[in-house]
C-alpha cells in the first residue's frame, strides 16, 4: 500500500509539472499572460485610433501577437495610415507595428 501511495504521489507531481509547462510560451504559442497582455495592447491601440477624430476605426483592424501589432483594413489616404501607425507605436507595450492597410 505504501508503494502505491508513493507512485500515486509521483504521478500527481509529474502531472502538475506537465500541466504547468503547457502554460508556458514558445515561439509559436503564447502563454496565457502574454495573450492577456496582447488583448490589453489591442484594446489600447483601438482606443487610440477611435479617439483620433480623423480616422475611421470601423475600417482599421488591429491584431497583436507578443507585442507586435498588425494594422489592416482600409484608410482614405497614406496620411491616415501613417497616423494610425504613429498612434499604435505610442501605446505602451507595443514592440513593433506592421502596416497592412490599403488605401481606398
Amino acid at each position: 500500500m505504501k508503494a502505491f501511495n508513493k507512485y500515486l504521489s509521483a504521478f500527481f507531481v509529474v502531472a502538475s509539472l506537465l500541466s504547468a509547462a503547457g502554460c508556458s510560451a514558445t515561439r509559436e504559442h503564447q502563454s496565457t499572460g502574454q495573450y492577456m497582455d496582447d488583448s490589453v495592447i489591442t484594446g489600447r491601440v483601438k482606443t487610440a485610433i477611435f479617439n483620433d477624430p480623423t480616422l475611421k476605426v470601423a475600417e482599421i483592424n488591429v491584431e497583436t501577437y507578443m507585442g507586435r501589432v498588425q494594422l489592416s483594413g482600409f484608410v482614405r489616404s497614406s496620411a491616415d495610415a501613417n497616423r494610425a501607425v504613429q498612434l499604435a507605436r505610442g501605446v505602451s507595450g507595443v514592440k513593433s507595428v506592421k502596416d497592412d492597410m490599403q488605401i481606398k
